[in-house]
């Protein structure tokens, strides 16, 4: 196969991944605007989210191409995912930066951080939708179709479960490799109280419900394309 039918294959692929590349420096330039308008960092995290937002994108990426290869291969898919849902929370973790408004300083205008986080959030949620797609095509494709819905949906619990635990209780990622106790022991304190933490589990369902209906309206609308195509 040349490179002409490789890109006349996966040209939509391409385009994908350069709006998000285009969305990443848009976001990142407008962050660095708002620091040197305002003289102050208050949202230089945005820039690290963002950042920690591409590592699932990038190892879902990799697990598909890989995916297609020989089978021992597998093994590096399995290393793939788990980096993959180690790192996924951080994509949807964006829209939770919206908090941010709330105790913003008056040193630059509101429209312009809305403007801003509303970039930063819909290219992390576009990275988290399009990485969780790429690993339940993996799945549904060694499992089938049923067992990549229920992935799906066990990972869009997992990761709202993630946010959590980064909003509420400042966790984060690397956290799950060096202090895994702590965060468990945290995660059976809402199991044992529930009703001490309504608070947790509502964040945790809405958060859920948002996400599958964003990822639901993503699927549906990729059928509806192919649909006119065909």
């Amino acid at each position: 196969m040349n490179i002409k039918s490789l890109f006349s294959r996966h040209k939509y692929k391409l385009l994908i991944f350069l709006l998000l590349v285009l969305a990443s420096a848009i976001s990142v330039l407008l962050a660095l605007a708002r620091m040197l308008y305002s003289g102050s960092r208050d949202y230089a995290t945005l820039i690290l989210n963002l950042f920690l937002a591409w590592i699932p994108f990038v190892f879902a990426g990799l697990a598909y191409l890989v995916s297609w290869g020989r089978r021992w291969l597998w093994l590096v898919v399995a290393a793939c995912a788990l980096v993959w849902l180690l790192f996924f929370p951080n994509a949807p973790y964006i829209l939770t930066d919206f908090n941010h408004l709330s105790t913003k300083t008056t040193n630059a205008p509101l429209w312009f951080d809305v403007i801003m986080l509303i970039w930063f959030a819909w290219t992390g949620l576009l990275l988290g939708v399009i990485s969780l797609h790429l690993m339940q095509e993996i799945v549904t494709r060694a499992f089938g179709r049923v067992t990549g819905w229920i992935f799906t949906l066990v990972v869009t619990v997992l990761s709202s479960v993630g946010i959590s635990l980064g909003r509420f209780l400042r966790w984060n990622s690397w956290d799950i490799l060096q202090e895994p106790l702590p965060i468990l022991h945290d995660v059976w304190d809402w199991l044992r109280y529930p009703f001490s933490n309504l608070r947790i589990y509502g964040f945790t369902l809405l958060y859920t419900l948002l996400f599958l209906f964003v990822y639901l309206a993503f699927r549906a609308f990729g059928h509806v394309m192919a649909e006119r195509k065909s």
